[in-house]
């Protein structure tokens, strides 16, 4: 498993950079996570120049959440990664809890949809998870959805799930296309994993997401024009 290895990790991280904005990363399945690996992420991240984000999905009371985002033994989270998720769930004490001890540009992203079968994520629920990011968006930067779902310019959508080959897997995932998801649903940002991580050539795959997600914004945007 590449993806679970540090090193490995870090050498595909090292040749799609070029070809990506943002790292999203998981870094609790990392089997041999340390800080020399956090300084090598955000080594790559500076040549490479993209955001981490580290999908974290915090998801409890403010106080809690802190303690979890300042834990000095764990991941170290607020050294390496911009950008962590969390669920709107807890309410919004939640995201005041992580602006209370996140440094300086740092921000969160919120999950307001999922991409798997039977996710919880109901049109009432996300609809007050907009609210809150809206009335956060000093620090929620983003949204986690699959649909358009605020008129906030300065905040992205960001759309889990997509692949060119596949529409779905044994666990519940559900795919989009790039096209679907920027050109038809409206997101701004489409997050790839097995797409290019399982691919024979992640680097060719990468571009190829990039280049279909690219022209799909400017189809979408050519149109908003007219």
């Amino acid at each position: 498993h590449t993806h679970t290895h540090t090193c490995l990790g870090l050498q595909l991280a090292d040749s799609v950079g070029p070809h990506i904005c943002l790292l999203k990363t998981h870094i609790d399945i990392l089997s041999d996570f340390s800080l020399d690996t956090a300084l090598q992420l955000k080594g790559l991240a500076e040549k490479h120049s993209f955001v981490i984000m580290d999908d974290r999905k915090y998801a409890d009371i403010g106080n809690t959440v802190q303690l979890q985002y300042k834990r000095p033994d764990a991941h170290m989270i607020e050294g390496w990664a911009e950008l962590v998720t969390c669920h709107a769930l807890p309410g919004e004490g939640v995201v005041r809890g992580l602006m209370g001890v996140a440094p300086s540009g740092s921000g969160c992203v919120l999950v307001c949809e999922m991409s798997s079968k039977g996710a919880l994520t109901s049109e009432e629920y996300t609809k007050s998870a907009v609210e809150m990011a809206e009335q956060n968006d000093c620090f929620v930067v983003g949204l986690v959805c699959r649909h358009h779902l605020s008129d906030f310019p300065h905040i992205i959508h960001m759309t889990p799930g997509v692949s060119l080959t596949k529409r779905g897997d044994s666990v519940g995932q559900q795919y989009l296309t790039p096209e679907e998801a920027v050109l038809e649903n409206g997101s701004d940002l489409i997050i790839v994993g097995r797409g290019i991580y399982e691919a024979k050539d992640p680097v060719a795959s990468a571009e190829q997401y990039r280049g279909r997600a690219y022209d799909a914004y400017l189809s979408r945007i050519t149109s908003m024009d007219k």
